[in-house]
């Protein structure tokens, strides 16, 4: 089979989990250094540039995701039917410059910082608890002895 052929079908037959890979834009030059990484796989919330295409130097958000067409919707890029209808239009991933990350996935950054996110701490207050042993100056009581306190006061 000829290398065009096997590279087509890897692209365009790809399983899910590739194709989720292949979501990827790159970053810009501040995150590239703050990272040292090239490209991230884009999630709803990050914030992008256009850099081709008929929306080129369009800044946006990220509002869907499509793999099948390994492109994104953006936030306030719409093109207008003729009967005055508005829908999204969806960008290649390629054609995009990541300018800033969603950060509400932990195990994302700690990814990106180049950290295993399985030995973070899942909550800092957890770790920083400590445990206090109960006081032996106070015995617990037992439920009769309290009643039989009460009727002696009564008395």
């Amino acid at each position: 089979m000829k290398p065009t052929k096997m590279r087509n079908n890897l692209i365009y037959q790809a399983t899910f989990q590739t194709r989720s890979k292949q979501i990827a834009s790159p970053l810009s030059k501040e995150l590239h250094k703050k990272y040292g990484k090239r490209s991230v796989r884009v999630i709803e919330g990050d914030n992008v540039k256009i850099l081709r295409g008929e929306f080129k130097g369009v800044d946006g958000k990220i509002s869907k995701i499509s793999t099948q067409k390994n492109s994104v919707a953006i936030e306030g890029v719409k093109k207008e039917k003729t009967k005055g209808d508005k829908f999204d239009v969806y960008i290649h991933t390629s054609n995009l410059v990541v300018t800033s990350l969603n950060t509400e996935d932990k195990w994302r950054i700690s990814r990106l910082e180049g950290k295993d996110p399985r030995k973070q701490p899942k909550t800092p207050a957890k770790a920083e608890t400590v445990k206090t042993e109960p006081s032996k100056e106070t015995p617990k009581e037992t439920k009769g002895a309290e009643k039989v306190k009460k009727e002696e006061k009564d008395e």
